[in-house]
């Protein structure tokens, strides 16, 4: 599992998603760039969700096992732009509204539903060919029991809310490190003030 990230790796991995973002709907083409060192040259899944004026944008994750945590998050940026079925692809009119929230994620863990904690724990649920995840952050903001959470995760793996029942349902816990670009701004501009200084 990856370390916590420092604040310095935080800002970078959201300059990296920024970068990838802006260079694709502007130009058309993906950044070049250099793995940093660290924890962000580690494998690493991660989700890249954005928001335009508050309002849910896109959102894309990749399980990370074959990139480094940097290059993971600059192509979840990317499908987040430009291949999140629900959305039209981010406009270059659109990129300064644009806010980016990066959700690092554990590496997943079979666990028993009597387990898991809301607002600690994301879920994957998989039978068969169908999975489905949420972030913990989704069961926390809509104030759902563990239960809901099972069931909208079952849902979401296209299968029946009572799935999460059956023996050969497998669920699976991770935690997520999540942060984002306007808790990372200074207050004065987080606020929507200048700052005199």
């Amino acid at each position: 599992m990856l370390p916590r990230l420092c604040k310095d790796d935080r800002r970078a991995l959201l300059a990296l998603a920024r970068s990838a973002i802006t260079e694709t709907t502007l130009q058309d083409r993906i950044p070049d760039w250099i793995v940093p060192a660290g924890p962000l040259s580690e494998p690493g899944g991660a989700f890249v969700t954005l928001f335009c004026r508050d309002r849910l944008r896109g959102c894309v994750g990749l399980s990370g096992r074959n990139f480094s945590l940097a290059e993971t998050v600059m192509q979840a940026a990317i499908s987040a732009a430009r291949n999140d079925p629900r959305f039209a692809a981010v406009t270059a009119g659109e990129l300064l509204e644009v806010d980016i929230e990066i959700s690092v994620l554990s590496e997943p863990q079979l666990v028993s539903p009597g387990v898991i904690e809301v607002g600690t724990h994301g879920l994957l649920i998989a039978r068969g060919g169908h999975r489905g995840l949420l972030l913990p952050q989704v069961a926390a903001e809509h104030s759902w029991s563990s239960e809901r959470f099972l069931e909208e995760t079952c849902r979401k793996a296209g299968l029946e809310a009572g799935a999460w029942r059956n023996p050969e349902t497998q669920v699976f816990a991770f935690t997520a490190e999540v942060f984002s670009e306007r808790e990372l701004r200074p207050s004065s501009v987080r606020d929507g003030q200048l700052d005199s200084q």
